[in-house]
């Protein structure tokens, strides 16, 4: 199997669309040992549960191409600065990652495997196709196990940084329909944004992040049902 931090998803070189899913895979490569139970990697601490098969529906319905991390966030957490104190996780919502207790050489290699070129793959997609819109797809957790009295209602996350075109759109168009949202909830785009902050702030591109609640989309019915109320919301963002 070839290596790769990301997978493609194949789609038009002029769509106006360019979905990125960070944290759409919990693969560990053999010659990694995180020294955890292998019953985790299908923990929320591992991926971002139902952003795979969401992700792809959605590029099926929008007709463009998207960039799934295909690496788990244990091994390198894609949506961090490069420099990021946690970028290599050692512990993770109440669970300790001791295969990544690094020392800083090692850490430097797991970076320049995985990170740089995930990242270069992101840059060169954006430079070929010169899309009009960044789709950020992320998945939280209902219920922290180190927060189990933290409330998360939300069925839906609308994170940003400094440009908010697509979040002012988006947060009430979804009201409208009755979901309740969280505009820079669970967590806030002015600290959690590296990926969108790198190539979509950095760039000038409008982009929309998406953090959809876990059982919302941990079946096919839910990716479905998602994929039906998000795409035609993101087909008619005006961004000029």
């Amino acid at each position: 199997m070839t290596d790769h931090a990301w997978a493609d998803i194949a789609g038009p070189s002029d769509s106006p669309f360019l979905l990125i899913a960070d944290h759409a895979s919990n693969r560990v490569p053999t010659d990694i040992d995180l020294g955890i139970d292998p019953a985790l990697l299908n923990d929320h601490i591992a991926l971002d549960i139902g952003v795979a098969p969401l992700g792809r529906a959605l590029c099926a319905a929008l007709t463009c191409p998207g960039i799934l991390g295909n690496i788990s966030r244990l091994v390198v957490d894609l949506n961090r600065e490069e420099d990021a104190p946690h970028i290599i996780p050692t512990f993770s919502d109440g669970q300790d990652i001791p295969g990544n207790d690094l020392s800083d050489a090692a850490r430097a290699a797991r970076i320049a495997r995985y990170w740089t070129p995930y990242h270069d793959r992101v840059t060169t997609q954006i430079a070929r196709q010169k899309p009009r819109l960044l789709i950020s797809l992320h998945s939280f957790t209902p219920q922290l196990a180190t927060k189990p009295e933290e409330a998360r209602p939300w069925q839906i996350g609308i994170l940003y940084n400094a440009d908010e075109r697509a979040a002012r759109q988006a947060i009430p168009a979804l009201e409208a329909q009755g979901i309740l949202v969280g505009d820079q909830q669970p967590y806030s785009g002015k600290l959690l944004n590296a990926t969108m902050n790198r190539h979509g702030e950095a760039n000038g591109i409008a982009y929309l992040g998406i953090e959809m609640r876990q059982d919302l989309i941990d079946e096919d019915a839910g990716v479905l049902k998602w994929a039906a109320i998000l795409s035609p919301l993101i087909a008619g963002l005006k961004l000029d």
